[in-house]
C-alpha cells in the first residue's frame, strides 16, 4: 500500500471513530440474575407455578420477573437472586467477581450461553433445589446495539472496542475489550455489572461513549 493510500485510510478510521465518540450510548447495570429452563423453574417452585412478569427490559421481549431464588456455593450464599424471563434452554447464572468471592467460586468471565467448563451451581428455591455443573459465569462487558443502531454508530457484530464512562467525573474510567453483539432484537444499551459500574461511579441509564 502506498503513503497516499496509507493516509487515506488512517483518515477514514480516524474519522470513523470520533464521530462514533460523539454518540451518547445508555449504560445498563446488570446486577446478578440468572436464567432457568423451564423443568428447573418447576423444581425450584413447583409443578404448578408460572414465571411472572415484574417489569420489562430493555431488550425485546426480556423481562425481570417476581421470582426470586437463592445461589449456594462452598463458602457463602447469594439470596434473593432475581430470575429473568422468559425460560431458556440452558439454566445459568450472572454474577460479579464480588459475588463470586462471596460464593468462594472461581467463574469465568464469559459471553451470555457460553457455558462450556464454567462453574457449578447450586440454586435453591421455596420448592426445591436443582445442582447445574456447568452455568455460573461473569457476564463480559458488551454492547447492545439493532442492525440501524451498529450502522450508525459504525461498529458490526462481534467487533471489540472501548468505551469511555463516567465523563468528566471523578472516576472516570475507560473499559477496554467490550464485545459488539448486533441483533434487531436489541436495543442500544452498554452492560456493565456491578464491579464494574461501581468502580466508574455509573449508574443505569447515564451515558457511555464508544472510543
Amino acid at each position: 500500500m502506498d503513503t497516499e493510500a496509507l493516509i487515506g485510510d488512517l483518515t477514514a478510521e480516524l474519522s470513523r471513530r470520533l464521530k462514533r465518540s460523539q454518540v451518547q450510548v445508555p449504560i445498563g447495570v446488570s446486577n446478578r440474575h440468572a436464567h432457568v429452563t423451564q423443568e428447573h423453574f418447576k423444581i425450584l417452585f413447583g409443578s404448578s407455578a408460572a414465571l411472572s412478569r415484574l417489569r420489562d427490559l430493555k431488550q425485546v421481549g426480556q423481562y425481570a420477573a417476581n421470582e426470586k431464588i437463592d445461589i449456594v456455593g462452598p463458602k457463602g450464599t447469594l439470596r434473593g437472586v432475581r430470575l429473568l424471563g422468559p425460560c431458556r434452554s440452558k439454566t445459568q447464572a450472572e454474577i460479579s467477581m464480588t459475588d463470586a468471592i462471596v460464593l468462594g467460586v472461581k467463574a469465568p468471565v464469559r459471553e451470555s450461553g457460553d457455558l462450556a467448563r464454567s462453574s457449578s451451581l447450586r440454586l435453591v428455591g421455596p420448592q426445591g433445589s436443582v445442582e447445574v455443573k456447568e452455568g455460573l459465569i461473569i457476564a463480559h462487558r458488551h454492547l447492545h446495539a439493532s442492525t440501524a443502531e451498529a450502522a450508525a454508530l459504525g461498529v458490526s457484530n462481534g467487533e471489540v472496542v472501548r468505551a469511555r464512562v463516567g465523563r468528566s467525573g471523578e472516576r472516570e474510567t475507560i473499559f477496554e475489550a467490550v464485545v459488539v453483539r448486533v441483533s434487531d432484537q436489541f436495543r442500544l444499551e452498554l452492560h456493565l455489572d456491578t464491579d464494574e459500574a461501581n468502580a466508574a461511579g455509573v449508574a443505569n441509564g447515564d451515558a457511555a461513549y464508544i472510543v
